[in-house]
């Protein structure tokens, strides 16, 4: 199913952005490929946003040079300032880059400006280009990153937990139980590892927890629920309600410690140490979890936020996108990224960067210990869209304390509801 985001203009122009997703994160300078050809001089420019990846990018431009004799430079953000801010003084100094790196809300801020990939081989090939009504097809997929409920495999083996049958609310209570029960010999401190603390975890629960809401069981190019969000800040109670009792549920059997006043380290160092069977994270917690000298090795995996019946999804998709300057060399910016599409480029991204592939024909598999799980839904279509990052722009610092209050006990289920829609009409309509 090909996907369709809408990219709407937010008060800000600006997504927050994901901590762990690093997608177009900051950067004081530009690091330029080394052989990569000058700014200036012949080739195309290719302006990322994920510096973790910059030696990988840069080794991919040298690959593509091997292999067609056309030069690729790569230029990393890194450092301190945002890739949003430096792209708009290129601009200003008639300096752009053929290819830029934004987020999916950001392409309002740059119609008229990015080229049509439309048509593209590439395009037939993966279900997470972004597409915009007006501009047509103007983001290239370079990685897929996921949100669900992590899990230790090994955990869930020991209690006889299959995660794959946990596709219902009633699945849920009853491998939650199972699990409380033999916390002991589990060695366990709580089922959940879920922070609501919502000035070091605000982002995640403001904006990844409550993105379940608005894209559990969903088809990627289902908004139906951003959109009426998006429609002046109305919510579905119905669906809240659903939700808010499977929140309810995490708060009941999360650690107390943890819910009310941890931190993301303190979330990912207890599931590294085997004190939680789930966390509410995604999977750029891996670095963290298998860096951790109390992580033994167990696999992992993603299980769905099924708050209704039938729910088995998980929330995969670019966490931003590649786009090409309609005023740069385009004929030689599509031809590469073409080419990144293929097995050459793939290896490089895949068995070397550590990113999962986008592209249904890759036949490389990530190190990244969550891979296995985010393919297996890939494979299957049991994918929903990353559309929380297409909410008005701050919300998420509202609807953080929301959870937060309803995990220290100020607000029941119902409260829960009310409040949250409240919060979000107020904050669309002031």
């Amino acid at each position: 199913m090909r996907k369709r985001l809408l990219a709407v203009v937010l008060a800000a122009a600006m997504a927050v952005c994901l901590m762990a997703c690093g997608g177009s994160s900051s950067g004081s300078a530009a690091s330029t490929g080394e052989g990569s050809g000058a700014a200036g001089g012949e080739g195309i420019r290719l302006l990322n946003g994920k510096p973790e990846i910059d030696t990988q990018l840069k080794k991919l431009a040298a690959k593509y040079e091997e292999e067609t004799g056309n030069v690729v430079s790569v230029e990393t953000i890194g450092g301190d300032t945002n890739a949003s801010d430096e792209l708009k003084k290129m601009y200003q100094a008639d300096n752009m880059p053929d290819i830029f790196v934004i987020e999916a809300n950001q392409a309002a801020n740059w119609d008229g400006l990015l080229a049509d990939l439309t048509g593209e081989a590439w395009t037939e090939d993966t279900d997470y280009e972004l597409v915009d009504e007006k501009m047509g097809t103007i983001g290239f997929p370079y990685t897929v990153e996921a949100t669900a409920l992590a899990y230790n495999a090994e955990i869930l083996e020991k209690a006889g937990v299959d995660p794959a049958s946990l596709t219902s609310p009633a699945a849920w209570q009853k491998a939650v139980e199972t699990l409380d029960s033999k916390k002991d010999e589990l060695g366990l401190t709580a089922v959940f590892g879920w922070c609501a603390e919502p000035a070091n975890l605000g982002w995640s629960s403001g904006t990844h927890v409550f993105a379940q809401y608005l894209d559990a069981g969903l088809a990627q190019d289902d908004t139906t629920y951003i959109d009426l969000l998006n429609d002046g800040g109305k919510i579905d109670e119905a669906r809240m309600k659903d939700f808010a009792a499977f929140v309810g549920m995490m708060n009941k059997y999360s650690d107390p410690a943890l819910l009310i006043d941890g931190t993301y380290d303190n979330q990912v160092a207890g599931f590294a140490a085997g004190k939680y069977a789930f966390v509410t994270q995604g999977n750029w917690i891996n670095g963290g979890v298998t860096g951790s000298p109390d992580y033994t090795g167990w696999a992992m995996g993603f299980a769905p936020y099924a708050f209704e019946d039938g729910i088995d999804t998980i929330i995969a998709g670019p966490p931003s996108f590649w786009t090409v300057y309609s005023d740069g060399d385009v004929d030689a910016a599509k031809a590469f990224l073409q080419w990144v599409s293929d097995d050459s480029a793939q290896e490089i991204l895949v068995n070397e960067a550590g990113l999962i592939s986008p592209f249904k024909d890759c036949g490389f598999v990530a190190a990244d210990p969550f891979a296995e799980s985010i393919k297996s839904y890939m494979d299957a279509g049991k994918t929903s869209g990353w559309h929380t990052m297409l909410k008005k722009d701050g919300l998420q610092n509202k609807t953080c304390q929301v959870f937060a209050d309803y995990a220290k006990g100020a607000l029941d289920e119902d409260a829960f509801v009310k409040t949250m829609g409240q919060v979000i009409s107020s904050y669309y309509n002031n």
